[in-house]
């Protein structure tokens, strides 16, 4: 009923000027605007037939069965809209991966125990062992009860036992899941030094004194409770969910791992202190390019932070100095998601951050170890986000020219009148954007052949990107706020050559999280990718990473620096195409050169 009340409501006019250009122009309005897909299919977005689709829906045919709760109740209460996050992980150790989803649950009491049977979801990939790709939900023998209003999710190795852990963020008391290797987890919060209960938002596990173990860094968002709610309203006076500002912010954490399970809070002793806004986004990363890992935090409404690890177990924000604590204005945005990576191909990360519409997303291009210039504009990014609201994002090469693309989940955080006046539900609906990376410093806005499922307007928040079929390109998971997850197969497929990787430690059996493989071609020109799961918004991705080579290259070698600051060199053999490699920290060959 209420598609068709938005479908009726945004029937395209009837105005038609020389040429049919009254189409392109609902098409373009269509774009700009994020309308319902009903919309955007009148005026033929995506629909030519001679377009590849870059993506189709997974979802339905693979049993990937959830629907978001969020628990809304006609309040608008500002946590509501926030959730949720996504994952990918290979928790069973079978080489695919399987699917982890935050629930939400009721804002009546978000600090009481979800039902029994409606909290966070485990979806176990049967890819290995049927052939096909298709989910089996194993959350009921799988998972211990949620303990509270879900949020987010992280996922690394706590104890060295080879198989992923996980941390699950809520609005309240957060929750630690140890990973028993056998098909289950157990909860580890209780005497873990590891529990947090305020709303705490996205986190990441990161060996920040490469002591061997992974801490954890929480971002925590602002201070609401049900006693402190505020009603908010939009300009035209009509009730709205409340802006960041109206709340105060809670400083972030972070933990120690000591061993055994065990963690020390180290915020204040670490000079986490020094600053903290309302976190949303999260990423660990070598951003000075000194061999030890530092953090990259997204802020709603404030200055996001560039912590720089000194090396003795503290931090201190150069963000400003550094040129990416705001945008290329001096002004402070609502950002939310972070995306990482080399888009600009010289061997530095660079960083993307979604904020809120009427802004614009940023790209900061690294110039120089630890410094950022801000280009979207430059880029070709800012017009075609600033009419959106971006949540979870990532860079990844999506079309296998070698070249970094990006993708964003949106949806808004202010109710829109149009979709109000349709009788939508849930008002905040926008459609998900895909941007090409040219390979010259530029973008296109590429949204139109990425298929069916940028078609859609939802409410779009967590996103995670991974090889979920094992074929060697990269599909992605989108979690939406009140609505179903989606799975975006990747139907572009991978060049006739690619190489897949993952990066262990030997003596631990896990990802090497933090590691940068080089892949160095036959012409000289090295292309760069890291292995993390972190940034987006509340999720985490495969740690896999893979390489797709430019036409008419050819591979000669890999080099790995490693956490902890060891580097080793492979020979790339053919053995090593079309396929998954693993590379163990040892096993490779000291480097050739600096």
């Amino acid at each position: 009923m209420f598609r068709g009340l938005a479908c009726a409501y945004y029937r395209p006019v009837t105005i038609r000027p020389q040429g049919g250009r009254w189409r392109r122009a609902a098409a373009l309005a269509a774009l700009a605007l994020g309308l319902p897909s009903c919309a955007r299919e009148r005026a033929g977005i995506g629909n030519s037939p001679t377009a590849q689709a870059w993506f189709t829906a997974g979802e339905a045919e693979t049993g990937l069965d959830f629907v978001h709760h969020n628990g809304m109740t006609g309040k608008l209460l500002f946590p509501e809209m926030m959730g949720p996050g996504c994952a990918f992980l290979d928790y069973d150790g079978d080489g695919d991966l399987d699917v982890f989803i935050v629930e939400g649950g009721e804002l009546s009491d978000p600090w009481r125990p979800p039902a029994a049977g409606k909290g966070n979801r485990l979806f176990r990939n049967d890819l290995r062992e049927s052939g096909k790709l298709h989910f089996t939900d194993v959350s009921a023998r799988a998972l211990p009860p949620a303990v509270g209003y879900g949020m987010g999710i992280a996922v690394g190795d706590v104890d060295g036992d080879g198989f992923p852990d996980l941390y699950v963020t809520n609005l309240g008391h957060n929750q630690l899941l140890l990973n028993r290797r056998d098909g289950t987890f157990v909860d580890a919060t209780p005497g873990s030094g590891a529990d947090d209960p305020r709303w705490s938002t996205s986190a990441t596990f990161f060996d920040y004194d490469r002591d061997g173990r992974l801490d954890l860094f929480i971002a925590n968002y602002a201070d609401w409770t049900l006693a402190t709610d505020r009603p908010c309203y939009a300009p035209s006076s009509a009730r709205d969910y409340c802006g960041p500002l109206v709340y105060s912010p809670v400083p972030d954490r972070l933990l120690h791992n000591v061993g055994g399970g065990r963690f020390v809070d180290v915020s204040l002793a670490a000079g986490l202190n020094a600053a903290y806004g309302r976190g949303l986004g999260v990423v660990a990363a070598d951003l000075d390019g000194d061999g030890w890992p530092d953090l990259y935090v997204a802020n709603d409404g404030t200055d996001n932070q560039l912590w720089i690890n000194q090396r003795n177990g503290t931090f201190v924000n150069n963000a400003l100095l550094a040129g990416c604590a705001f945008n290329d204005a001096g002004q402070p945005e609502g950002s939310m998601g972070i995306g990482i990576g080399d888009v600009d191909e010289n061997g530095d990360d660079d960083l993307f951050v979604t904020n809120f519409a009427d802004e614009k997303n940023d790209l900061y291009v690294s110039v120089a170890p630890g410094l950022f210039e801000d280009r979207t504009r430059v880029s070709g990014l800012a017009a075609p986000s600033r009419g959106f609201t971006g949540f979870g994002t990532a860079m990844a090469d999506f079309d296998g020219d070698s070249h970094l693309d990006l993708i964003v989940a949106n949806g808004k955080v202010r109710l829109d009148p149009r979709l109000v006046a349709a009788g939508d539900p849930h008002p905040l609906g926008e459609r998900n954007q895909l941007f090409r990376n040219l390979g010259n410093g530029t973008f296109e806005d590429a949204s139109a052949r990425g298929g069916p499922p940028f078609r859609r307007a939802e409410v779009g928040r967590g996103l995670a990107v991974g090889d979920v079929d094992n074929d060697g390109d990269l599909d992605v998971l989108i979690s939406n706020n009140a609505g179903p997850v989606r799975l975006l197969i990747n139907r572009k497929g991978p060049p006739a050559s690619w190489y897949g990787f993952r990066a262990i430690d030997r003596e631990r059996g896990s990802d090497a999280l933090g590691a940068r493989v080089r892949m160095i071609l036959a012409s000289g020109k090295p292309i760069v990718r890291s292995v993390h799961t972190d940034g987006s918004y509340l999720s985490a991705s495969d740690p896999r990473i893979v390489f797709y080579l430019p036409a008419g290259q050819e591979a000669r070698r890999l080099e790995v620096a490693w956490p902890g600051g060891k580097r080793e060199a492979w020979t790339v053999d053919p053995s090593m195409k079309n396929r998954y490699t693993t590379l163990t920290r040892g096993a490779g060959s000291p480097p050739a050169g600096p």
